[in-house]
């Protein structure tokens, strides 16, 4: 599972592609020559390679017309591999992956003839391809416009290849987790690799610096709410426990208790990371679809485990909340204008706390909104940039009443109306059909009112580390469906 070569090529706006980084495996291009026979063709030089890969893929100037042999729909693509062709030769497979302007390109080995091509998933050199790519694209994440960090980088990835790479067979992909083990801006040496004590296959270095330990607890929430009599409204909420463990020492162990309220939801569907020693039995088994008592079991759910050097995700849980945090209301009729009204109430149960929260309103198939005559009882109305959006900012707080209301009239072009096209389009938003959707964080809060106490984290390590905890709440795929149209339903009561 080799590469012969991968590049690097910047894309950025108003300048000719460049290559930014690139390395090629001379030991590995031997090896392919064998193994090729009469189908091998040479790497070429990085010139003449960037005109053929940006031709191939539709990305020079000269290219914009039809191409048959590129553009004909006898040849749909359907991965990100692509045959390059080098004069009388062709390159293949080239994994094409692209990132923040810049193209990830790479040439693994194939150990047999490419004529015919064999099948993609017989290939095992494309998943050291995708590994190595996947890596480098991790590692090198950082804005387009943050030219000198980008350039700091690239001039670690020589000797990061070396450990990684070495020899074009992909050993460790993780770059960040090399980076994160020299505790500078390099790999270690090899005889700083070297333990003291028996190193875990699956823990290839250990931390060096200041001991912390950082636990943050997300809950989603999504809804679908339909203000109808006899349409059940829905809702979910799920949980995720994240862990970065900055420990020194080979195996230090590390224990993590979720604390519940008395009145609080219990958890359920809980899974854990491989990383966890031991758990108690019995948690494992509560869960959403059987019909059986977990309210028994309010807890602490105590994971104890050996922190891998990245952050990881401890657990996943869903839980069962009595009530949605945010009931709502959305009713919209088109008479000779569309009128809306939306109503949201905050349950008293809940932090009125919010770093945001927002209720966009969409309108499809309809032209650009022209004109708008709508009051809000909290906070403030705007019109979206692309005007088919209304954009309701609640703030940070709703009103002692804990309720907000939005009501008024608005008004299009129409459908037959100039600049149309460039309106979103909706093939199942038509007529009535339509919804309002919540976007909104609550910090320092959960629904279930699971947390994490400081002093509950037990630690074995060689000193004694920092304790950071966070909590937080979000909303995901929260909507409000109009009253008077129709919706997607999920459930159905049953007529009495």
């Amino acid at each position: 599972m080799s590469v012969r070569a991968f590049w690097l090529l910047g894309l950025e706006r108003g300048e000719a592609p460049t290559v930014k980084f690139s390395r090629q495996y001379p030991t590995v291009e031997k090896r392919a020559r064998i193994f090729n026979g009469k189908s091998y063709t040479e790497v070429p030089e990085e010139r003449i390679f960037l005109s053929a890969l940006l031709c191939e893929l539709g990305m020079t100037d000269l290219d914009k017309n039809f191409v048959e042999h590129r553009d004909s729909c006898c040849r749909i693509n359907k991965t990100s591999i692509y045959e390059i062709t080098i004069g009388d030769g062709i390159l293949w497979p080239v994994l094409v992956m692209t990132q923040n302007a810049v193209l990830y390109v790479c040439l693994p080995l194939v150990e047999q003839t490419l004529s015919p091509h064999p099948p993609l998933i017989n290939l095992c050199g494309i998943s050291a391809a995708f590994a190595l790519l996947t890596g480098l694209m991790a590692f090198l994440n950082v804005s387009q416009r943050n030219e000198s960090e980008m350039a700091t980088k690239l001039a670690q990835l020589p000797a990061m290849l070396m450990h990684a790479c070495p020899l074009g067979t992909p050993t460790d992909t993780d770059f960040g987790l090399m980076q994160t083990l020299s505790g500078s801006h390099g790999p270690q040496n090899s005889v700083s690799l070297v333990p003291t004590q028996k190193q875990p296959a699956w823990k290839p270095g250990t931390y060096k610096g200041k001991p912390q330990v950082n636990v943050s607890i997300t809950e989603q929430i999504r809804s679908m709410q339909y203000g109808k009599k006899d349409v059940i409204d829905v809702w979910q909420e799920y949980g995720t426990v994240t862990c970065k463990c900055d420990l020194e020492g080979i195996m230090p162990t590390v224990t993590v208790s979720l604390n519940l309220p008395i009145n609080g939801s219990p958890l359920q569907d809980i899974l854990v990371h491989p990383c966890v020693n031991a758990v108690d039995s019995t948690i494992l088994t509560f869960n959403s679809i059987d019909d059986m008592d977990d309210s028994l079991f309010n807890g602490p759910y105590k994971f104890p485990f050996t922190p891998p050097l990245d952050v990881f995700k401890l657990c996943c849980y869903t839980s069962q909340a009595p009530i949605p945090p945010i009931l709502g209301f959305y009713q919209m009729e088109e008479e000779q204008q569309l009128k809306i009204a939306v109503n949201l109430k905050l349950h008293e149960s809940v932090k009125n706390g919010f770093e945001y929260c927002e209720a966009h309103i969409p309108f499809y198939n309809r032209g650009p909104i022209v004109h708008t005559e709508c009051k809000v009882s909290h906070g403030q109305l705007e019109v979206a940039r692309e005007k088919s959006l209304l954009v309701w900012i609640i703030g940070q707080k709703f009103p002692k009443s804990l309720e907000v209301s939005l009501t008024g009239t608005v008004m299009f072009h129409g459908i037959g109306a100039t600049n149309h096209s460039v309106q979103p389009n909706d093939p199942f938003c038509t007529g009535l059909t339509a919804y309002v959707k919540l976007y909104f964080r609550i910090p320092d809060y959960t629904l279930t009112g699971c947390y994490v106490d400081q002093h509950s984290v037990q630690v074995y390590s060689s000193a004694k580390p920092k304790i950071i905890t966070s909590k937080e709440l979000l909303s995901s795929e929260y909507y409000i469906w109009n009253s008077e149209g129709d919706a997607p339903i999920a459930s159905r009561s049953l007529p009495s």
